[in-house]
């Protein structure tokens, strides 16, 4: 691993155990102490708070003129420093109905705007949420720099470490493949239905992901009958003599997380639908890695696919990273009581097609 790319799995070890970290722009730096993992400590308090641009915009903070910048982290005062307690009811906003803001809050100007960009980006990696305690007093545990994060995502640290055979329900004939990046703890897979041909196209399905919908059966998405409908497609493509390829990406929750996307879940019992939901938590709607899913594509010699996907962005996602699309091939299965609204939501705010 390099000495960069360390640094940023050191900060996101950090985070997750509630350590201040001290993130290094090009436009200064910032000592910061993760609301939502910071353990109690008596007299800790934080004059300023940093948070996401679009929790900033759930709080009415973000348009007020020192803040104006669009789309950036947004740094926040009260009328007294925060306490640890005062910085995750800002953060969390399942608290937004129970316990209402206390303000009033001012928006700042962000001294440093690099750093919080890339704080949020390691909040978002690290699965917590995008929320600091601007740190005074703090020993950070590791600095680290936008620079640094630029080598951690480089998708070129991915590589092939295992394959096998794996009979599946969906067809016997199977190899699996698993790719993991130095730096990284994520371990994606890709799954050969048939065999591999480079005289013939495959068929392939990127699908991030989802605990609740692939493994426990969750109604509130159709992740699971997908990822079930995919595979039977690529083992009709195998017995017709082409094959098939999913790359199952470990991306949950389109990027933010599997607690992030419990959270979500939980605003949407509250009448949020998946777009806005991401938003109180200031978090996107997506940050999936698709570099990713084009570098196993280019380890397993696939410079072309069939994508099975009914949604326009992931093909031009893909496209963008130099990957060839040949053909979008509708994927589309029936709603059901659970999950109208949010195919509903997907169909009229994120772009995916019926068809």
């Amino acid at each position: 691993m390099s000495g960069r790319a360390r640094a940023v799995a050191l900060a996101l070890d950090a985070l997750r155990h509630g350590w201040a970290i001290r993130v290094t722009g090009k436009d200064g730096a910032l000592d910061l102490l993760p609301a939502e993992t910071a353990f109690v400590q008596p007299g800790l308090y934080a004059a300023r708070l940093l948070i996401s641009h679009a929790r900033a915009a759930t709080l009415k903070l973000a348009n007020q003129r020192d803040a104006a910048a669009p789309h950036m982290p947004v740094m926040i005062h009260g009328a007294e420093p925060f306490s640890l307690h005062a910085a995750r009811t800002l953060a969390d906003p399942a608290l937004d109905l129970a316990e209402p803001m206390r303000g009033p809050f001012r928006a700042d100007a962000c001294p440093a705007q690099s750093a919080a960009v890339a704080a949020m980006e390691l909040a978002r990696l690290a699965g917590i949420l995008p929320a600091f305690m601007v740190a005074t007093g703090v020993e950070p545990a590791v600095d680290v720099t936008p620079a640094d994060l630029a080598v951690f995502r480089d998708p070129l640290e991915l590589t092939i470490q295992a394959r096998a055979r794996l009979p599946v329900d969906a067809c016997e004939h199977a190899e699996i493949i698993a790719f993991r990046a130095r730096d990284d703890l994520r371990e994606h897979v890709a799954l050969v239905i048939g065999t591999q041909s480079g005289d013939r196209v495959p068929l392939v399905r990127l699908h991030s992901e989802c605990l609740t919908g692939d493994v426990l059966g969750s109604l509130k998405c159709d992740c699971g009958p997908q990822l079930d409908a995919a595979l039977a497609r690529m083992a009709d493509e195998a017995n017709a003599g082409g094959w098939g390829l999913l790359l199952y990406l470990r991306q949950e929750g389109r990027g933010i997380g599997l607690i992030n996307k419990l959270r979500a879940y939980e605003l949407q019992d509250q009448g949020f639908d998946t777009v806005d939901a991401n938003e109180r938590l200031g978090l996107p709607n997506e940050a999936r890695d698709f570099p990713v899913a084009a570098r196993m594509l280019d380890l397993l010699g696939v410079p072309a696919v069939r994508l099975l996907t009914n949604n326009p962005a992931k093909v031009a996602a893909l496209e963008a990273v130099g990957v060839t699309v040949g053909e979008r091939v509708a994927h589309q299965l029936p709603a059901n009581p659970h999950n109208a609204r949010y195919l509903d939501t997907k169909r009229d705010r994120t772009g995916h097609l019926l068809r």
